[in-house]
């Protein structure tokens, strides 16, 4: 069953850091189009970093210089180091894949993992 577990969110003060995990199945991994989203809350769910075709990277303006995705084939598992973050990176975090970066993703969303980002 196709299947997209998040882990590693938490509790951390401004200016700290976390290291993100999703795990996704064989049938959703590939190692062009998997993302990292966010959703805070009372907004709407963002693109926050994602692998584009020929191993490239995009990030969201607002992470750019502070967040690097990552990713190991072997373990289907894509990471989200988070460093300086700041109060409004507080969200859920998901992964998934978008293939073609239109915005549509193949799986359904996990169950994510919580980021809260005190002051």
């Amino acid at each position: 069953q196709a299947q997209l577990v998040e882990s590693g969110g938490g509790l951390v003060q401004a200016g700290g850091s976390l290291r993100l995990s999703c795990a996704a199945s064989g049938s959703i991994f590939s190692i062009s189009g998997m993302g990292w989203y966010r959703r805070a809350p009372g907004k709407q769910r963002e693109l926050v970093a994602r692998f584009i075709d020929g191993g490239s990277t995009y990030y969201a303006a607002s992470v750019k210089g502070r967040f690097t995705i990552s990713r190991d084939n072997a373990k289907n598992t894509v990471y989200l180091q988070m460093n300086s973050l700041k109060p409004e990176d507080t969200a859920v975090y998901y992964c998934n894949r978008d293939p073609t970066g239109n915005g549509l993703v193949v799986a359904r969303w996990g169950q994510g993992t919580q980021v809260t980002v005190s002051s």
